[in-house]
């Protein structure tokens, strides 16, 4: 059995979920528990968790907060596994997630791991892999660019939750809250990198917290706000603060440049006519 709590935050996704637990718990490496983490369910998913019969996974009650952070947040609290495994209520761990990902680690020496994911699109099925990284670690400096952690293939020593203080629960970043806490973690380790997949990643933007009108530009200006904060707060190290903030002033200016060149196209196409 490996020393792992799985945490799975769901809201109203009883069908998926069933799928997601029992894909934890039909690991070749068994986890020492899954805690469901309820963000106010009303469709009978607890009854559904519940007829699975499984005394190593726990319902974990809470109210609706409308951001996976919360219930995610309150699984840590309640975990007792060395290392944390966390899993999205609509995606599916493939049986040798957990061994890889642990082996991994002892191999590599890093304190978190992710992996690759093979994509599903409803209405149309598998559809290759999520990911184009080919990289055996994920740095701070690389995430900074993009996030490249799956969060349903993420593995966390739980010894870095007193420094990197959970997911952050801000409403504002509401569906990037796990780009910023990857963002904390990767200050104090980097992320190894398992180039297969390892989860099939259900991909319903019609159902993601993301499809939202929100842009992108809006949204990392906020993780890398919060992070910076984050930062400041703990006394980390001034380099990681620095190259957020460059990163932060790279993107504006070229969102600025975008902009400036699409008025300049648009003037020119208006003398055109």
């Amino acid at each position: 059995m490996a020393d792992v709590s799985v945490i799975i935050s769901t809201w109203n996704r009883a069908d998926a979920l069933e799928k997601a637990v029992r894909s934890a718990l039909e690991q070749t490496l068994s986890p020492l528990e899954v805690l469901v983490c309820d963000d106010g369910s009303t469709d009978g998913s607890k009854e559904r968790v519940d007829s699975i019969g499984d005394s190593r996974v726990r319902w974990i009650e809470g109210p609706r907060g409308g951001r996976p952070a919360i219930p995610r947040n309150r699984g840590i609290k309640e975990s007792k596994g060395s290392w944390l495994a966390f899993l999205d209520d609509d995606d599916e761990w493939l049986p040798e997630k957990l061994e890889t990902q642990l082996n991994l680690a002892k191999n590599s020496g890093c304190q978190a791991v992710c992996s690759n994911a093979r994509r599903y699109i409803p209405g149309k099925g598998l559809d290759g892999n999520l990911l184009e990284c080919d990289s055996e670690r994920i740095t701070f400096n690389s995430l900074l660019q993009v996030n490249q952690v799956i969060c349903s293939s993420s593995l966390v020593s739980k010894t870095l939750i007193s420094i990197v203080a959970g997911f952050p629960e801000d409403q504002h970043l509401k569906a990037w809250e796990d780009y910023a806490f990857w963002l904390r973690i990767a200050t104090q380790t980097d992320f190894a990198f398992v180039a297969e997949p390892l989860l099939i990643y259900r991909d319903d933007v019609s159902s993601s917290l993301r499809n939202e009108n929100v842009d992108e530009l809006t949204q990392r200006k906020a993780v890398f706000g919060n992070f910076t904060y984050w930062g400041e707060q703990q006394g980390i190290s001034e380099d990681f603060l620095r190259k957020t903030r460059r990163q932060v002033w790279r993107e504006l200016l070229h969102a600025k440049a975008a902009n400036l060149e699409g008025y300049v196209l648009g003037f020119l196409k208006a003398l055109l006519k």
